[in-house]
């Protein structure tokens, strides 16, 4: 009987080593994967920060004045006059989404401004 008994605890000491360290290993590798994910977030946030200081190098406002008088001639670039601006009854769809709250309640904005009555 005690032959027996010993047999069975071994064999599940044995069980329970095989499955601790079945469950170290796998820990393992998720942790390998997760250091692999947090690099490749890094390099990911560096390569972002290095094209938003890309973007604002090539924004600089000196510099497309200059390419602006260098290429005039091939751009043919104009102000823009406010006839081309569009206001929001023109924009597609209902101009009550467009609008301020304030034409939404029946009085438009340019009635106001030619009348002078403007309420603060």
């Amino acid at each position: 009987m005690l032959r027996t008994l010993d047999l069975v605890l071994i064999g599940a000491m044995i069980a329970a080593a095989t499955v601790t360290y079945q469950i170290k290993h796998r820990a393992e590798l998720k942790l390998e994967e997760v250091r692999r994910l947090q690099a490749e977030i890094r390099l990911q946030e560096d390569t972002i920060d290095l094209l938003k200081a890309d973007w604002a190098l090539l924004n600089q406002p000196a510099r497309l004045e200059r390419l602006i008088k260098e290429f005039s001639e091939q751009l043919q670039l104009e102000p823009i006059k406010p006839a081309q601006m569009a206001r929001p009854d023109e924009l597609p769809g209902k101009a009550s989404d467009f609008a301020p709250e304030t034409a939404k309640s029946g009085d438009a904005p340019d009635d106001k401004i030619k009348t002078g009555s403007v309420t603060q």
